[in-house]
């Protein structure tokens, strides 16, 4: 299998720290049902555990040419080889209990080409409506017009967010760079009450 139909290119511009991320470690996932690619909702408040949630602009598809200036876009390419990041370490990531979801504002039918495509084995969550934007002020960019997330990736637990990834450069290094994050800050196992709470929302969502 080819893992990377989408290498990066030498040289792009490395985005900076612009700060628009740094009120969301420690807050809570909104009450919002996002459309996943396998035709589930998933409300991101009431998804129990730990998972990883990976925000990223737009997928690539071949043959499709790219924006214009894309590549120029600090942050901007990579969203291939980053899901094949999160793909290809996959079962390490299920080894430490941790889940992982793409989330993009493109919708269902263009995401699940691309999971498809790449072989994805977890799902992507489409934002088409930037709702995210509007409950956690996600940085967000415009371009061909099109608003667009920047890239960041977090890492929640029991719906509250534990640390941000921000900015996410390389981006084909930041399931890397998560897994050593999950290595360095393992999960205690939650209290018997905390495992019941969390049984009932899930099974309530």
């Amino acid at each position: 299998m080819n893992t990377n139909p989408f290498p990066l290119p030498d040289n792009l511009p490395v985005p900076t720290d612009d700060g628009a991320a740094a009120h969301l470690a420690g807050s809570p996932l909104p009450e919002l049902s996002l459309a996943a690619t396998d035709g589930a909702l998933l409300n991101l408040a009431q998804r129990a555990g730990r998972w990883v949630l990976y925000v990223y602009p737009m997928t690539g598809r071949p043959g499709v040419a790219l924006p214009d200036g894309w590549d120029a876009i600090p942050g901007a390419r990579g969203c291939t080889p980053q899901s094949c990041g999160f793909r290809d370490h996959f079962a390490e990531l299920q080894a430490l209990h941790t889940g992982v979801y793409g989330l993009s504002t493109q919708d269902s039918a263009y995401q699940r080409e691309a999971r498809d495509r790449l072989h994805l084995p977890f799902e992507l969550l489409s934002d088409n409506g930037l709702r995210l934007k509007s409950a956690l002020r996600l940085p967000t960019f415009r371009v061909a017009g099109m608003e667009l997330y920047r890239r960041l990736t977090l890492v929640v637990d029991d719906g509250r967010v534990s640390t941000v990834f921000y900015p996410v450069f390389p981006p084909d290094r930041n399931a890397d760079d998560v897994l050593d994050w999950l290595r360095a800050n393992p999960r205690s196992a939650p209290s018997p009450s905390a495992a019941a709470a969390a049984s009932a929302r899930t099974l309530s969502s």
